[in-house]
């Protein structure tokens, strides 16, 4: 298996992506990895290793360059030499903790969608107080949809749960405003009669305060609203934390209760950590393209690298679009 990683994209670039690498090859003796970048810079961290190779470039996407025309006018840069990498044939999927928007715009114009794929989905795996995570899907690739785009999200959702996560009949949630069948505007209404015509697992609405509390295996809804529903449980979770610690470091008798709670802590930290969820799939193209987190460490990239392997072993792609042409009677465009 190959896999091309943009080895210049995130916050921590080309370090914490070459480490990730590397432990990457060390655990899966099946892969072998392209990393896509500078390689002065690469070589200054990476270990010679027989199933790691360096494809050089110096042009780099930016956080703030406009995604589209960075991708039509950078056409060497790292980013979009791994997408050209897979739509050679040369890797199975490719990886980017870079500009996500370029990313997405990478995808589409190189890899390029599934046919029957009106529009692909940015989903992530969010954390559940249970520790499962839930599927989120989408979260920004696109702000508009329609009610059958929702069930598309629903279709590539249900199988990237069952291959991957190992969940057997994935439980399908339409993100609402309330529980009840007519509850929500004109896109939820039609999208909830459309999923119950489907085979999938569909439990009806569900509730953004339920999320966290596993109500569901996936979530859908649009990239509009789902990319708020991300961005405020993200800054929830960090607000918490910064109020907690400056509770617990007010007082002397509060650091004593600190270190006793420390090991807990670290735990319920862990159970937060977009880490060891992985990256977030792009789903609806010809093949796997993951985008990790800006803030991506070795141990996040390496989780990435992971999910990508698990896609492509599972061929996701393939069923993804096997169901679609199955389900086109329903999904009325």
């Amino acid at each position: 298996m190959k896999l091309a990683i943009d080895a210049m994209g995130g916050d921590n670039a080309p370090k914490e992506i070459v480490l990730g690498a590397m432990k990457a090859v060390e655990t899966f003796p099946d892969l072998h990895i392209t990393l896509v970048g500078d390689e002065n810079k690469i070589n200054e961290t990476l270990k010679k290793h027989d199933r790691i190779t360096v494809l050089h470039t110096t042009e780099v996407i930016l956080g703030t360059d406009e995604p589209v025309r960075a991708v039509r006018r950078k056409k060497t840069a790292s980013m979009v030499l791994a997408a050209q990498q897979v739509a050679d044939g040369a890797a199975d999927a490719c990886l980017s903790a870079g500009n996500t928007g370029a990313l997405m715009a990478a995808g589409l114009f190189v890899v390029g969608r599934i046919d029957g794929i009106d529009r692909p989905a940015l989903a992530p795996t969010l954390p559940t107080i249970g520790g499962e995570g839930f599927l989120l899907l989408d979260v920004g690739a696109n702000a508009d949809a329609k009610p059958e785009h929702l069930v598309q999200y629903a279709i590539m959702g249900s199988i990237y749960s069952k291959k991957v996560r190992g969940i057997e009949s994935p439980r399908v949630g339409l993100l609402n405003i309330g529980t009840e069948e007519k509850k929500g505007n004109e896109l939820t209404r039609h999208a909830f009669d459309l999923l119950k015509q489907t085979d999938l697992n569909f439990v009806g609405n569900v509730e953004a305060r339920d999320l966290l509390d596993g109500v569901a295996d996936v979530v859908i809804t649009d990239g509009f609203t789902g990319n708020m529903v991300l961005k405020t449980i993200e800054g929830t979770a960090l607000s918490m934390f910064k109020m907690l610690k400056t509770a617990l470091m007010s007082s002397f008798t509060s650091k004593l209760a600190a270190a006793v709670l420390k090991p807990n802590l670290m735990q319920l930290k862990g159970k937060l950590d977009y880490s060891e969820y992985g990256g977030a799939g792009l789903f609806g193209l010809k093949a796997p393209v993951i985008k990790a987190h800006g803030s991506s460490n070795s141990q996040a990239v390496f989780s990435a690298i992971r999910q990508t392997r698990e896609m492509v072993t599972n061929d996701v792609v393939g069923l993804i679009k096997q169901t679609v042409e199955a389900n086109n009677e329903t999904i009325v465009r």
